[in-house]
């Protein structure tokens, strides 16, 4: 589930993560600092920092409406498009 584009590069989560995760907006920082979850903090000297809050009603009704999220390789392609404009 593709869940945004951060700097230019999607971001993905499983399907099974993001049926945990619907219905709480996620938002993720990067800092410095030494990390050891995700590969790209290895070698790159800055850490992932993840917080999150559970939608409001209002919020997930919203998102309800919208249909489901986008999936798959060519999902990001509308998100990295409307980026550049």
């Amino acid at each position: 589930m593709l869940l945004g584009v951060v700097e230019g590069c999607p971001f993905y989560i499983g399907g099974a993560q993001f049926k945990t995760w619907e219905h709480t907006q996620l938002v993720i920082d990067v800092i410095p600092g030494s990390g050891d979850s995700f590969s790209i903090e290895v070698c790159g000297g800055v850490r992932f920092i993840t917080e999150s809050r559970v939608f409001s009603a209002l919020e997930q009704a919203a998102l309800k409406a919208a249909g489901p999220p986008q999936t798959g390789p060519t999902a990001a392609s509308e998100e990295l498009r409307v980026q550049r404009t």
